[in-house]
């Protein structure tokens, strides 16, 4: 029996409203809009206003700050697939005269080029866009702190060169591009470069004492491609089923994947924190959580996406400081996930035509001189090695077409696995990057190498 839930639960629902008005409450911001997809679609929305009657509601247009760094990033990788620039491409060779070297494209994307957090001169979030009328005037005349490649160093001029970037090689606005090549085909309507009513005003609220401040709405310039993006709880629903699973109109699951990747080599969980292309990257509640945050004077905002989980949850709030928008998103996230857990999929045996008996011959217990692994085989011929006891290195491998599998992650992410044949066809061992794996651990055969003493195992 198959049962569906497309609808939250009541006290689901109610602890999610409780979560968004303790952070209107506690955040002290003139509003505060929370919302959350599941299974890519929107199923829970709520909002706490300081005004009786005013709330705002999934319709409402706030601004989003460094979350247009996402779809800056997208914009970059469609241009990738479409083979017209590498990821290692010097950023020169596209966009000439930046003065930048050869910062790479993926160094921009994952914030590693060595370029400075800000721009020179003024707060270029609270002052005309016309102080920086070209891209010298973004970068100064040091525009690095430190050597290319070494370090993430979050920068936003790094993303103003790729919307440069974008517009030269498009041959169009960066804004034409986004909206031609995201926000059309995910029905993104209500995400736009200036604000269109229904939306938020931004408010400063007085550090120590109940009282607001207008804050100015900029039009960032050249800067754009950073920061400048208004959008709703409702548009960003949709991008963050985007962001989850693909979608072959703008980016297939297989690039998005990609750029959930960590930019920077780690070892699997033992990061609470880092930055894919394009994407922030935290570990929160033992969940993996993929986004972003956002911020400009008088709006915060948060995005987070836990893959896993098939939910998303969106934060949105009017106030320079205060709300913790980043935290209430991955609440929203943890309050459905634990009340709500997700239904695994059926468990289905593999297709006729993938019970190859030779691959199955491959199955169960090998050694890498004495530590024990099992290897698993998956759909599409895919196999899993793991550890059977203690630590150990697990990876996922794919079949390639000529033979033998590629991994997938980890210590063996590229490597190469295959097993080696006798002249009588039997499998004699599996060799993984010259690690040789025998099905008794140091099986007496010349196959290991440095060879196995001749007199075998022994007691004290």
């Amino acid at each position: 029996m198959t049962t569906t839930f497309e609808a939250l639960l009541p006290g689901t629902e109610r602890a999610l409203l409780h979560r968004v008005a303790v952070a209107q409450s506690e955040g002290r911001a003139p509003s505060f809009v929370g919302a959350v997809v599941r299974d890519g679609a929107l199923v829970w929305s709520g909002s706490r206003s300081c005004v009786d009657g005013h709330a705002p509601d999934a319709d409402t247009q706030f601004r989003i700050g460094s979350i247009t760094k996402v779809f800056t990033a997208v914009l970059v990788m469609r241009l990738r697939d479409e083979g017209l620039l590498g990821l290692d491409d010097p950023l020169e060779r596209h966009l000439k005269d930046t003065g930048v070297g050869e910062v790479t494209i993926a160094q921009l994307l994952g914030h590693s080029g060595g370029l400075a957090a800000e721009t020179p001169g003024q707060w270029w979030e609270r002052s005309s866009a016309a102080l920086r009328p070209g891209l010298p005037d973004v970068l100064g005349e040091q525009p690095f702190l430190q050597a290319p490649g070494r370090r993430h160093h979050y920068s936003n001029p790094g993303y103003t060169l790729l919307g440069s970037l974008v517009e030269a090689v498009r041959g169009v606005s960066w804004e034409e591009a986004l909206r031609r090549e995201i926000l059309e085909p995910l029905g993104m309507g209500r995400t736009t470069l200036e604000p269109v009513a229904p939306h938020a005003g931004g408010w400063a609220v007085h550090p120590w004492a109940d009282v607001m401040l207008p804050e100015p709405s900029e039009d960032l310039g050249l800067m754009a491609p950073a920061g400048q993006l208004w959008s709703t709880a409702g548009d960003l629903a949709r991008f963050a089923a985007f962001l989850a699973a693909g979608d072959e109109r703008v980016l297939g699951a297989s690039t998005v994947a990609e750029m959930r990747a960590p930019a920077a080599p780690v070892g699997e969980g033992d990061w609470e924190g880092g930055y894919g292309l394009g994407l922030q990257l935290v570990r929160k509640d033992g969940r993996t959580l993929i986004g972003h945050t956002g911020s400009l004077p008088g709006f915060v905002a948060a995005l987070w996406v836990s893959v896993e989980d098939g939910l998303a949850a969106i934060a949105l709030a009017n106030a320079t400081s205060g709300p913790l928008t980043g935290v209430v998103a991955a609440d929203l996230v943890r309050i459905v996930a634990e009340a709500e857990p997700r239904f695994p999929e059926p468990w289905r045996p593999l297709p006729e035509a993938e019970a190859d008996e030779e691959l199955l011959a491959l199955t169960g217990p090998w050694y890498w001189g004495t530590y024990a692994y099992g290897l698993r085989v998956g759909a599409e011929r895919s196999v899993d090695l793991e550890p059977l006891r203690g630590a150990g290195r697990r990876a996922r491998f794919r079949a390639l077409p000529e033979g033998g599998w590629v991994g997938l992650n980890g210590y063996y992410e590229g490597e190469t696995l295959r097993a080696v044949r006798r002249a009588d066809g039997s499998v004699s061992h599996l060799d993984l990057g010259s690690f040789v794996f025998t099905r008794e651990p140091y099986a007496p055969a010349d196959v290991v190498p440095g060879g196995v003493d001749e007199a075998g195992w022994r007691g004290l």
